[in-house]
């Protein structure tokens, strides 16, 4: 496999690194930013350039790209910087756990960023520039839509189709067969039994302080 050149200088670039050095058979080559970011010379023991300028350092045909950014804008500023990639001729690599469980025929899209410990069933698709954080399940015949990010312990059932542009907090659940619309925004622990319509943002109930001081509990 071509090795690969990291677009982004943070956390998750940084992650990105280590997963890729360490539980892959593609070499990193460096990373690069935009050039007003462009603050340090060396990320990670490695050279950084500006994406300005890339393609002279790192020439397409040699190596491909990974755009290692959040979920910022609901995505939309790693979909942007994908499209950027592709348009300066870079194929877009992926990153798929070797400790994931996934099953023979599984299809992801480019630039999909797919943890440890996710449970992939078999016939759910997993489409362009996903990212799936660690401890994931994703049930049979579900679909995962482009441009989303999933944080940890998501449960979604059979047959869910997740729509694009999607973020889903940890801890969320899925009832089987539902439709989750474009830009939808599902919050830390939601219980979704239902369809969602697009640009949705759900919010499940966050915990009060009781009145009971600790102090006061017996058997704790």
């Amino acid at each position: 496999m071509k090795p690969v050149v990291i677009f982004g200088a943070g956390d998750i670039a940084q992650l990105a690194c280590f997963y890729f050095r360490n539980d892959s058979s593609r070499d990193v080559l460096g990373f690069t930013v935009d050039a007003e970011f462009l603050n340090e010379d060396t990320f990670c023991d490695l050279p950084v350039t500006g994406f300005e300028t890339v393609t002279r350092r790192w020439p397409p045909d040699t190596c491909e790209m990974f755009v290692a950014l959040s979920y910022a804008c609901l995505n939309q500023r790693r979909r942007d910087k994908c499209k950027a990639a592709k348009d300066k001729g870079y194929s877009l690599a992926s990153y798929v756990s070797s400790h994931a469980c996934v099953w023979p025929g599984f299809e992801h899209g480019e630039n999909c960023f797919i943890l440890e410990d996710n449970t992939i069933q078999p016939f759910a698709t997993v489409g362009h520039n996903v990212t799936l954080w660690s401890g994931n399940h994703i049930g049979h015949h579900s679909r995962i839509g482009d441009n989303c990010f999933v944080a940890s312990h998501v449960v979604i059932s059979g047959g869910v189709e997740i729509g694009d542009s999607c973020f889903i907090g940890v801890n969320a659940t899925f009832r089987d067969h539902i439709k989750v619309g474009d830009r939808c925004v599902i919050g830390a622990g939601c219980l979704i039994a239902a369809n969602t319509e697009p640009d949705g943002v759900y919010v499940g109930t966050t915990a009060e302080r009781s009145r009971v001081p600790s102090s006061r509990l017996r058997r704790i």
